[in-house]
């Protein structure tokens, strides 16, 4: 399963999600952001290539939405509520990601 994590400039939150889960059996992982600013901004490549998108707040769902409308049509995509208050790898932010992806995904 390809899963994409997108926050705004791919700087603290989805990078960190791609770490957490990137050596999960069966998982491959890649990160990027919405914001021109980003420093990897998400690509229609990005799109086709993931199964299912992780977005950190609705803001990131609506962009892809508007600037993807036919690629994320048929894409799983979950909003995990992160706010933008978090470093790369906090502890807090790991815990969340722990605790809430294996639901969404089945694992």
């Amino acid at each position: 399963m390809n899963i994409l994590f997108i926050c705004s400039r791919n700087q603290w939150r989805s990078p960190t999600a791609e770490s957490v889960w990137r050596n999960r059996s069966g998982l491959s992982t890649r990160s990027a952001g919405t914001s021109r600013n980003a420093r990897r901004k998400v690509t229609a490549a990005d799109i086709r290539w993931a199964d299912t998108i992780m977005v950190m707040e609705h803001k990131h769902k609506d962009r892809l939405t508007t600037e993807f409308t036919r690629l994320i049509k048929n894409k799983t995509l979950y909003v995990l509520d992160i706010p933008d208050e978090y470093k790369f790898m906090d502890p807090d932010l790991v815990e969340h990601f722990e605790a809430a992806i294996p639901a969404l995904l089945n694992l």
